[in-house]
Order: C-alpha cells, then structure tokens, then sequence
C-alpha cells in the first residue's frame, strides 16, 4: 500500500488576520462504497410547469428551443428531472399532452437527462404508452400521485390501479413512489406493493429545516443552519435511519425526489451562496449513503428554486447551481472511505470519489463569519500512486456567504448563454506533497491522477 501527503494550501487574497488550523484527510482508495450514478444531480418541480406558456414563461420551460436553460443545466451539471405533485386520483392536474412531452423530451436529449414522469389516473396507460415508444432511453421511472401521507389507504388502493392500467399498456413499466412527506409511508408503501414486482424506486422527500417562516428563522439563523454540523451529524442520519437504510437492506433504491434547505426557503440564504456549499455538502453525503441521487425542488419563484426568471424574463440560475456543478466534477466514479482529523473542530467536511486511475477529493470549509477559520488541509491518500494533482476552487471573492453574485467554480461563472469553462489548476508535487490552502466559505474539489 502506497500513499501520498498532499498539504492543501490556497492563498486567496483578504482574510489575512484569520486564524489557520490543520485538518487532515485520509482517504483509504481501496475500501469503495457506492457508485454514485452520473444522474445523481437533479431538480424537481411540478408537472404543470410544462405546459406551454405556463405562468408568465413564453413556449415551453422544457424544450430544446430554450437554448437559456439547455446551456444552464449544462453548465450547472443537472442531470435529471422529476416531473411531480400530478395529485391523488380526483386532482385537477391532468396528464401532459402530446406536444407537451414532446417539448419535455427533446429538452432532456438535448441535456442528456432522465426523467420521472408523474401520471394522473385518468389516461394514465395511454400516456404512459406514448412516453414509452418514443423516449424510452431518457425515461427513469413513471410515478404517481404525490405527498399522499393523510390518505395511505386509497393510495395504496390507487396505485394498484394506475399500475394495472399501465402496464397493461406497456409491460415492462416500472415505477417510483411514494413521494413521501413523512418518514413512515415509504417502508409501509414499500411493503404494502412488493408483491407487484412494480417498484424499483422508493422516493422521499425533505427539507433539512423544516419551515422557516414557523420557526420566525431570520437570515443569520438560517444561514449558520445550513452551514453547520447539526444537519450533518443529526437531521441526514435521522432520514438515512429512518428510510435510506431499511430500503436499501430490501435491495431497492432510494432517491430524495424533493429536497431543500426549508419550506418556501430564506431570501439571501436559500437563494444565496451558502446555499452552494450547502448543496455540495448535502448531495455528497447522501451518496456517501446509498442514495441514487438528490432533487432539489424548484417551485415558481420562492428563493430555494435553482433556476429562475430575472426581470428581463432570462433565465437565470442562483448560486446553488455552483455546488451541483462542484459535485458533478468531484463524483465520477465510487464514494471512498475518508477519516477527518480535526483536532480544532474546524467547520470542514470531506469527502472522496474514484475510480481505477482517479481520485477526487472534495473539501468543504463551512467556517463564516469574523472568526471563521483557514483551514491547513492535509490530504493522505492510501493505496493510490499520485502522478499528478490539479484542483478547482469554489469561492466568492470575499467569502461573503450571502453573495448572490461574484460566485466561481474553477475560476468561472455559470451563464445561461456560453458555455461553462471552469478549469484545472496544476498543484505542483514536491517530494510527494503539495501546498495549498483552504480559506473560510469555500470548497476545493482535487483530482488526483494514478
């Protein structure tokens, strides 16, 4: 077994009078966890949204003709989609149409996407048959209903007959349900249907803390929540717990279909760039636990959405998108043990990815504010030859974790008409070690090549 010292040193200028403390990072490359699927990115929003010249939004927000979001989902990485919240068998929300889906999917040819397609009741085999025929290979898995926690009983009676209508039309039609709010549904529903064969996906949602407005959560509140170790240590255990782990010793997959920091969100927190750290932070985790991936909800226009219209009716993305685009560089391959020492309680997570002939490793320094901590990062990396290393930083040039602007990921920023070109810093190895730094409201993503 080899391995190799990489002290993480950046000098990024302000922050001058702030304290440095040292973290170390090992990451043993031959313990390998989960295989982290390249659709684990995604955003959720309800299926209504994909009607033509919905709300205020001209033509289709999905479409291959809406070169804005093309090139932003690109740029930020998303990689899937959750069409949800069709509603219970007597909703209103009826199934998409023809041109309606057609829009829907050229959009994810266009991006390379999967989708979950949520049905209504009514007409359900024959949209499901349409979808099917024509755009198999970007179809995840049909859902249905939505949130159905207070009725169970007539969901379970419910889906029975959406699947049976479905598959009578298209035979191998497999699903994902329940798009629980609760964390009690989804085992129940798991083992009220496994007699159909039907499920292969059981989907959950969550907001890490709950609804702000309820709480009275202000913005400095709601910021060091979504910055701190509590989420971490408490709130992504309990649902792990709770729902992740009894799925997965069931030999299903388990996806958050519906995430966010809190309901209806925080302005200049949810919208801002504590919430890219906060995304990168929180998807990392959930594939370091199984998860096949992580839908941020996007409901028009509440500052938890990642996208949104500016006041010139572009599309535009907020900062969030900054961290999807961090994990999607920093998660090819399979999730790698990783043991933090830390002996100042530094505010740092870290985290690791790889394959036979890479290494990634991605670091989070969540310290803010005026006594928020650079950070000495040493990184081991056992049973792995390093013959190079190269980095990105995510950053704002202040460390304002507020920002709304002034956001970079590899020295670039995501925009909706150009392509993303972040790029590869070269760290110089020495001796079998590397200088860097890590300043406070930042993150590194590292690569390491064999």
């Amino acid at each position: 077994m080899r391995s190799l010292l990489c002290v993480l040193l950046l000098s990024v200028f302000g922050f001058e009078s702030l304290a440095e403390q040292s973290v170390t990072v090992t990451v043993d490359t031959e313990k390998r966890g989960y295989s982290i699927d390249s659709h684990f990115c995604g955003i959720s929003i309800f299926t209504r949204t994909q009607e033509g010249d919905h709300r205020g939004m001209k033509g289709y927000l999905f479409s291959a003709e809406n070169k804005q979001m093309v090139t932003l989902f690109k740029n930020a990485g998303i990689r899937h989609v959750r069409m949800g919240a069709t509603g219970s068998a007597k909703s209103d929300t009826p199934n998409l149409t023809h041109d309606d889906i057609d829009a829907l999917f050229s959009f994810a040819k266009a991006t390379d996407l999967k989708v979950i397609f949520s049905l209504h009741a009514a007409g359900a085999g024959e949209t499901a048959k349409y979808v099917w025929d024509h755009y198999r290979p970007w179809l995840d898995y049909f859902a249905f209903d939505n949130e159905p926690d207070k009725r169970a009983e007539q969901f379970f009676e419910d889906w029975r007959i959406v699947v049976k209508d479905v598959t009578n039309a298209v035979p191998d039609a497999q699903f994902a349900g329940p798009d629980a709010a609760g964390r009690s549904l989804a085992l129940t529903f798991m083992e009220k249907v496994k007699d159909t064969g039907r499920l292969k996906l059981v989907t959950q949602h969550t907001y890490i803390g709950g609804n702000s407005r309820k709480k009275g959560i202000d913005i400095p509140h709601g910021v060091d929540l979504m910055l701190s170790t509590n989420w971490l240590h408490e709130n992504y255990p309990g649902l792990y717990k709770q729902v992740g782990r009894p799925v997965l010793k069931e030999g299903l997959d388990y996806r958050i279909t519906e995430l966010d920091d809190f309901v209806h969100g925080i302005t200049n927190a949810s919208d801002s760039y504590c919430a890219a750290l906060w995304a990168l932070d929180c998807m990392h985790w959930f594939a370091k636990h199984g998860a096949t991936g992580v839908n941020f909800q996007n409901t028009e226009w509440i500052p938890t959405d990642t996208f949104y219209i500016d006041a010139q009716k572009h599309y535009q993305m907020n900062p969030k998108a900054y961290g999807m685009r961090a994990f999607a560089m920093g998660s090819q391959g399979s999730t790698e043990s990783v043991t933090v020492e830390n002996p100042h309680n530094v505010n740092v997570t870290g985290y690791a990815v790889g394959d036979e002939t890479n290494c990634f490793v991605t670091v989070i320094n969540k310290e803010h504010g005026p006594s928020a901590s650079r950070a000495n990062v040493t990184i081991v990396t056992d049973g792995f030859k390093v013959s190079g290393a190269s980095a990105m930083f995510l950053k704002t040039a202040d460390g304002n974790v507020t920002a709304h602007s002034g956001v970079t990921f590899g020295g670039a920023t995501i925009s909706n008409d150009s392509d993303w070109n972040g790029k590869w810093s070269k760290v110089p190895l020495s001796g079998g070690k590397c200088s860097l730094e890590l300043d406070p409201a930042s993150a590194v993503v590292v690569r390491l090549k064999q």
